[in-house]
C-alpha cells in the first residue's frame, strides 16, 4: 500500500482560493473589453461540489458579467418546445459569463435514469448535442463543461451531512434520494452521455469531488488555463475632493424609522 496523499492546508487552500478568485476578476474584465462569451456547464451526481464550485468562482464578480443558471423543471409549455430552447434563451450575449449549475445534459441523466423522457427523446439529445454544441462554438462561445465525480460512499456520507444540517437541509430533495438507488443506472447513463457527446470542440473535463476544497481548485485553475484572458490595462482612478457645503441641513433623526440596534443586545 502506498502512502497516502498529502492534503491542502486550510491557510494553503485559502491563500490559493484567493488567488484563483483574483484571476478569475481579470478574467471578467477581459471578458466585458473584449466582448467575449463564456459559457460554464457544471455536471455530476447529486452532492458531487458543483454548487460549492460555482459559489467560490463568482464569490468577487459582477453579478451582471457573470450570471449562475439554475433552471426549474420546463413548463408545459416549455414541455411543447425544441428541448434546447429554453437553454438559449440562457445564453450569454457580449460580454457576459454564464455558469449553468445542470444544464441540457438533464436529458441525458435524470431524465432518461427517472424516465422524465422517452427513449426515442434521449435518442434525439445524444443526436442532437453534439451539433447543438458545435453552432455555439463555431458562432465564438467558448464552451466548457465539467464533470464532478464523486464515490457512492461519500455521496452517502455528504447526504447524510445535510439531513442532520438544517441550514443544508434544503438541498436534499426526493430526486436526490432516489438517486442512492438508482447509483449504476445514473454510471450507465453518464458512460452513454460522454461517448456521444465528449467532442474535440468542446470536451468534457472530470473533476475528481471526493476532496471538495482540492476539487474546486483543480476545476479553477483548469478553467484559467483554458481562456485566452489578459489582464486589462484601466487609466488610474482618483476620488475627487469633496465640494463644499452649499447650506443642506439633514431631517431630525426621529422623522426617520431606523434599524433597531440589534448588536447592543449582544454586547450587554
Amino acid at each position: 500500500m502506498g502512502k497516502p496523499k498529502k492534503r491542502l492546508g486550510k491557510g494553503a487552500y485559502e491563500d490559493e482560493l484567493f488567488r484563483l478568485q483574483a484571476e478569475l476578476v481579470k478574467v471578467q474584465e477581459w471578458v466585458r473589453a473584449e466582448g467575449a462569451r463564456i459559457v460554464v456547464v457544471f455536471e455530476g451526481r447529486d452532492a458531487a461540489g458543483k454548487g460549492g464550485a460555482i459559489k467560490r468562482i463568482t464569490q468577487y464578480l459582477n453579478p451582471r458579467v457573470a450570471r449562475i443558471a439554475a433552471l426549474p423543471a420546463p413548463s408545459e409549455r416549455q414541455r411543447g418546445q425544441w428541448y434546447f430552447q429554453r437553454y438559449v434563451e440562457q445564453l450569454p450575449a457580449r460580454g457576459e459569463i454564464v455558469l449553468l449549475d445542470r444544464s441540457w445534459y438533464n436529458r441525458a441523466g435524470v431524465e432518461r435514469v427517472l424516465g422524465f423522457c422517452t427513449a426515442e427523446e434521449h435518442a434525439r439529445f445524444l443526436h442532437q448535442c453534439p451539433i447543438f454544441e458545435r453552432l455555439l462554438v463555431e458562432d465564438g462561445i467558448l464552451l466548457r463543461k465539467y464533470w464532478f465525480s464523486v464515490s457512492d460512499a461519500e455521496q452517502q456520507r455528504r447526504f447524510r451531512g445535510r439531513i442532520d444540517d438544517p441550514m443544508r437541509r434544503w438541498k436534499l430533495s426526493t430526486t436526490d434520494l432516489e438517486s442512492i438507488t438508482h447509483w449504476e443506472d445514473y454510471s450507465r447513463a453518464k458512460d452513454e452521455m460522454m461517448v456521444h457527446t465528449d467532442i474535440p470542440e468542446a470536451p468534457w473535463y472530470v473533476v475528481e469531488g471526493d476532496v471538495k476544497k482540492e476539487a474546486r481548485l483543480n476545476m479553477m485553475a483548469h478553467l484559467l488555463s483554458t481562456i485566452p484572458y489578459a489582464e486589462v490595462e484601466y487609466p488610474p482612478i482618483e476620488v475627487p475632493d469633496r465640494p463644499p457645503s452649499t447650506g443642506y441641513q439633514r431631517p431630525p433623526r426621529d422623522e426617520a424609522s431606523y434599524v433597531p440596534d440589534h448588536v447592543a443586545t449582544l454586547l450587554g
